[in-house]
């Protein structure tokens, strides 16, 4: 049995220890903002944060999340009120097909809080999800955007 908190919920969950988190998200949970892309952490759409810090939970076995605080993008707006990186992706038009942005939005909250101005260094650095749709630099103008507000 994994207990795991999930949008400041705690859960019960009876699966494989070694279960993806990705899939007791969208399976168990019932949370589908969190995509499936490439399965082997590299493209970023399956990003959450544990414990704040940004993961790629297609590769994270729930054994390892047990007792860590999960956000989701679910769990980024409060009472219906958007992010401030949230709404600089809406005002800057970066989504497309939309299939990567809620991992690169996680991604990029992480950054920001831990680095609330970020050079186009560190934003290279840090945000390597992809997006196949090419919306590069609407991302990086949406997160100078949030940086600011």
């Amino acid at each position: 049995m994994a207990r795991l908190t999930i949008n400041g919920k705690s859960q019960a969950f009876d699966v494989d220890p070694n279960t993806p988190l990705l899939w007791v998200l969208r399976e168990q949970v019932g949370l589908t903002g969190t995509k499936y892309g490439c399965g082997v952490a590299l493209c970023g759409a399956c990003t959450v944060h544990v414990d704040g810090a940004p993961m790629r939970s297609c590769v994270v076995p729930v054994s390892a999340v047990e007792g860590k605080k999960i956000t989701t993008i679910e769990g980024l707006a409060v009472n219906g009120r958007l992010t401030k990186v949230q709404q600089a992706w809406l005002d800057n038009d970066v989504p497309q097909c939309g299939y990567c942005q809620s991992g690169m939005i996680m991604a990029v909250t992480a950054l920001l809080d831990k680095s609330p101005k970020p050079t186009d260094a560190q934003i290279d650095a840090a945000i390597t999800n992809i997006c196949r749709c090419g919306t590069f630099q609407q991302v990086r103008e949406a997160i100078h955007a949030a940086a600011r507000a």
